[in-house]
């Protein structure tokens, strides 16, 4: 369909590594693998936190919608990749372009937010104990989780629709695995000023303040490390290990339009934070200590 000099797109086609045929059956095979540990160990620390009661506090609770998190966040761009991988048509249509990036944009936006809100419940818990009951009670860390996840998809939002209402030149190959803004960005032959500066104040409120206030909380925590005890110093290194992994990916991808946050991170997270934490350790023998009773009962 023709409009003015330009056409008018209704697919995409994802080319990414597709001069390299001899490494689409790996790769394939690769990305199922560790999509199955990803669901394995994410729906593994899920269930874990919603059984043993002892967890029902705000960290596991966020722990908890990490996890979930990242369970959404591959399955909205891994499980498409062995399909494109191994078939000759690797193409996407509008629609689905549109619904992949709006998704993506969302979880790993939401991510962002939800990173900084566990960086001020340890540095609440471990900076003001006695007033953490109250700083950081039932509703306030569910209102804080909600929130997370709501600014992320208002920002996924509007920079999704403010990229597919741009005029395409006509060119819908992109050199990539999935929809990502800036790989559609490079295809758009209209004024782009209106989502530069979108995605300005999106990596502002996103990017920028998140870090900041993660550094802000882990200076006051480190302030007080000499009378923290082993288990707060090893949850913090936990959740600090899983940050630096996850923005230092995030980064790589842009610089190397390499995308591998979407796969490393999500199946780290839950070794992470399953090796590096005795209650979660206890709370797996627990489980299966019962589980094990019951049935010789």
């Amino acid at each position: 369909v023709k409009m003015g000099n330009h056409s008018t797109v209704t697919e995409f086609f994802l080319v990414w590594l597709s001069q390299y045929p001899e490494l689409q059956f790996s790769l394939s095979v690769l990305c199922i693998i560790m999509y199955v540990i990803i669901l394995l160990g994410n729906s593994h620390l899920i269930i874990i936190i919603i059984l043993d009661t002892h967890l029902h506090t705000s960290m596991y609770f966020f722990f908890g919608n990490l996890s979930f998190l990242d369970i959404c966040y591959t399955s909205s761009s891994v499980p498409p990749m062995p399909i494109i991988f191994m078939s000759e048509i690797k193409s996407i249509s509008f629609l689905g372009c549109a619904l992949q990036m709006a998704i993506s944009l969302a979880l790993g936006s939401t991510e962002c937010v939800l990173l900084a809100v566990m960086a001020y419940d340890r540095y609440a818990a471990i900076c003001n104990p006695l007033r953490y009951p109250i700083i950081m009670n039932k509703v306030v860390y569910v209102h804080m989780a909600v929130w997370s996840w709501v600014v992320g998809y208002v920002f996924s939002l509007v920079q999704t629709v403010f990229t597919m209402v741009l005029t395409f030149c006509g060119n819908n190959v992109i050199d990539y695995l999935t929809c990502e803004i800036l790989a559609l960005l490079k295809l758009v032959c209209s004024d782009i000023s209106m989502n530069v500066l979108i995605m300005t104040d999106a990596s502002i409120v996103l990017l920028v303040i998140p870090l900041l206030s993660i550094f802000v909380s882990y200076v006051f925590i480190l302030s007080s490390i000499l009378r923290i005890n082993s288990k707060a110093f090893s949850i913090c290194s936990a959740h600090m290990t899983m940050i630096i992994l996850f923005y230092g990916s995030a980064l790589y991808v842009y610089e190397t339009q390499v995308k591998v946050h979407h796969i490393v991170t999500p199946m780290l997270n839950p070794i992470i934070y399953s090796l590096r934490n005795k209650e979660v350790k206890e709370s797996v023998k627990k489980i299966l200590f019962k589980y094990l009773y019951l049935q010789k009962i």
